[in-house]
């Protein structure tokens, strides 16, 4: 079965050459080609292409071109083609939804074999950057502040007790207040915590003070 293709580039003797090496064998049909994104993204959209193959680094961005495509569903599959073995450009291309990431010094054979994978569905990330996503990927996330840190200790030992399914005047008495303090007190805290109500400023607190 043959595989159509679309094949965007702005160095038009290498895309020419490209198109070519693909063509010979009779296993890809490259139905249109284009020198930026944008022309990227109409090819995808009139010929609806089994596959995407595109520079990552032509004018208006490949991954911008990608990011479209993927998500018009405008071709099966997109895979990248490119110089660039920068970490941030190789997982920006995933996260949009490429699939392949296949570095321009691969020869003419293995291209055809890993775009006949990816056409498939079959994810490629060139193997001198696999061990780098994969490092990405399993980095650690950032820790996301928590906004219970941001209270001030009145404002936990009030939310603490309000926790507990104290009322305004239980917890004013327990902490020697007026009633209406407590109230100011629980307008800031319900702020901080981004929470409608006390009780859900409640259950907030509880899942960060039970982990």
């Amino acid at each position: 079965m043959t595989i159509t293709m679309i094949v965007a580039d702005d160095h038009p003797i290498f895309r020419d050459g490209l198109v070519q090496s693909l063509s010979e064998t009779g296993e890809f049909d490259v139905v249109g080609t284009g020198a930026t994104a944008q022309e990227a993204v109409a090819m995808a959209r009139k010929h609806k292409p089994d596959l995407a193959l595109l520079d990552l680094s032509m004018p208006g961005n490949g991954i911008t071109a990608a990011k479209e495509i993927v998500a018009e569903k405008l071709a099966g599959h997109v895979a990248m083609l490119t110089v660039s073995e920068d970490d941030s450009d190789v997982t920006n291309a995933l996260q949009v939804g490429a699939i392949g990431y296949v570095l321009k010094g691969v020869s003419a054979e293995e291209l055809r074999r890993v775009l006949k994978g990816i056409a498939k569905g079959e994810a490629h990330v060139s193997p001198g950057l696999a061990a780098q996503v994969l490092k990405i990927m399993q980095a650690p996330k950032a820790n996301t502040p928590n906004p219970i840190d941001d209270l001030t200790k009145r404002e936990e030992e009030i939310l603490r007790l309000v926790a507990t399914g104290q009322s305004n005047r239980e917890v004013a008495d327990a902490l020697k207040l007026q009633e209406k303090t407590v109230k100011h007190y629980m307008t800031v805290i319900l702020s901080k915590l981004h929470a409608r109500n006390r009780v859900e400023a409640a259950l907030i607190a509880h899942d960060a003070w039970n982990k």
